[in-house]
């Protein structure tokens, strides 16, 4: 598996599902097996049937996400070199105007709030440019082309 990027606060976020997933839910659903257990016929069991669905699926999500953890990769906003990488802040200006965006990891992306994934066709085309630059990035509405008019 490859390295996923995070901010600092996005991988809290990451490890607090997990402990509540481990802690709040495990015994929950744990509880709900063990109850419809005692309802007898496990064959036609509804609720056992639910339960059981439940837990695979909260098994499953604690495994993706300790896989996760393994290769995350903490970014960081302490950009120096001016050069846009993941965690850069970066201003932008076009025929439509001036936009804002955050070059995240493709799990905290978030291209309404302005976090655009670096492996994104527009996080792409910024990576490795710096202030004054100019890029072209292919967008749902086409091509268009950005000056990059600030780099943090």
């Amino acid at each position: 598996m490859d390295n996923q990027y995070f901010s600092k606060e996005g991988l809290e976020k990451l490890k607090k599902e997990l402990e509540e997933r481990l802690n709040v839910l495990r015994p929950e659903i744990a509880q709900r097996i063990k109850e419809a257990k005692e309802l007898g016929d496990l064959s036609e069991n509804a609720e056992y049937d639910s339960a059981k669905e439940a837990q695979a699926l909260n098994e499953g999500r604690m495994e993706d996400i300790r896989n996760t953890l393994e290769n995350a990769v903490i970014i960081t906003g302490n950009n120096t070199s001016g050069t846009i990488g993941v965690g850069s802040s970066i201003k932008v200006e076009s025929n439509t105007g001036v936009r804002s965006f955050v070059i995240v990891g493709a799990a905290e992306s978030d291209p309404a709030k302005g976090f655009i994934s670096n492996e994104s066709p527009l996080g792409q085309a910024f990576l490795g440019h710096k202030k004054g630059d100019k890029v072209e990035a292919r967008t749902p509405k086409g091509i268009v082309e950005y000056k990059i008019v600030e780099v943090n």
